[in-house]
């Protein structure tokens, strides 16, 4: 059952994604060479203590961490580990969420470690981060769920990759719905598949976290023998974005950007809802 919000309750998503965009720009001037990912887990903790919020990634599921750190060709669920120590040239996906007054906030970012990057990295990276905002535009009063799907794949599908090939858009993870709970229904996928229908209409009060997964590659993955580290199985490196963001009847609202979503979405022409904390 997909869990509609009052406005009331959006708000205090809205407290909840401010503390995941606390955690982002901290473990992002944290992620530096020599850095280990168990550092980065620490710093998001004490973030998380600041705010008063809890995690809601420690023990989901019985994840052992705060925050998942997939480094280079892990895709997704990587665990910070002492033993992982950050290199100049290497990418790291940091996803993490935060639970205020019982309501969740849930995003990702990608992460240059260091510089010297080569080009198609940037741009999968690149590529990656904008389908998100094209599947936030798309959230729409009218639309269907599918429409959020189509807008993934579409952009993606159509950026040239350097070297010639397809981005692997990744099959087996995508976005969920969210509120009380960090993973809830709707299941959103990043392509269109039509054995699932157009999927529910997208009304006032729903909230998704978009978070598309793009390699270099395949779109196929396995999971290592810890359960949680997902891999791409040839090996190439993949790029993890994500926001929350609630459709409200003044259009969307990012919770978990700071500004709302407002520079991004205005790119696509659209005006974000004002924000309840402003």
């Amino acid at each position: 059952m997909v869990q509609i919000k009052t406005p009331e309750q959006i708000a205090k998503m809205r407290a909840a994604g401010l503390v995941v965009a606390a955690i982002h720009a901290a473990t992002r001037e944290a992620a530096v060479p020599g850095a280990s990912t168990k550092d980065l887990d620490e710093v998001a903790r004490k973030v998380l203590a600041e705010h008063g919020a809890k995690s809601n990634f420690l023990g989901y599921g019985g994840f052992p961490a705060t925050i998942c750190t997939s480094v280079n060709d892990v895709v997704v669920h990587g665990i910070p580990s002492d033993d992982v120590v950050l290199k100049d040239g290497d990418i790291i996906s940091i996803d993490c969420g935060a639970i205020v007054d019982g309501w969740h906030g849930d995003a990702a970012y990608t992460a240059f470690v260091g510089s010297g990057h080569a080009p198609e990295l940037i741009e999968l990276s690149r590529v990656t981060e904008e389908s998100m905002w094209a599947g936030i535009a798309a959230m729409k009063q009218g639309n269907r769920l599918v429409d959020v799907s189509r807008a993934i794949e579409t952009y993606i599908r159509r950026q040239p990759k350097p070297g010639g090939g397809r981005y692997g858009i990744i099959e087996d993870y995508g976005g969920h719905g969210i509120g009380t709970e960090m993973h809830m229904d709707p299941h959103l996928l990043n392509y269109v598949d039509r054995r699932r229908g157009k999927g529910p209409k997208l009304v006032p009060g729903l909230c998704l976290a978009i978070e598309p997964m793009v390699s270099l590659g395949t779109p196929r993955t396995e999971v290592l023998e810890d359960d949680w580290t997902v891999i791409t199985t040839d090996g190439t490196w993949s790029s993890h974005w994500e926001h929350s963001v609630a459709l409200t009847e003044d259009g969307p609202l990012v919770l978990t950007a700071v500004d709302g979503g407002k520079a991004k979405l205005a790119e696509h022409g659209i005006t974000v809802a004002p924000d309840p904390l402003a």
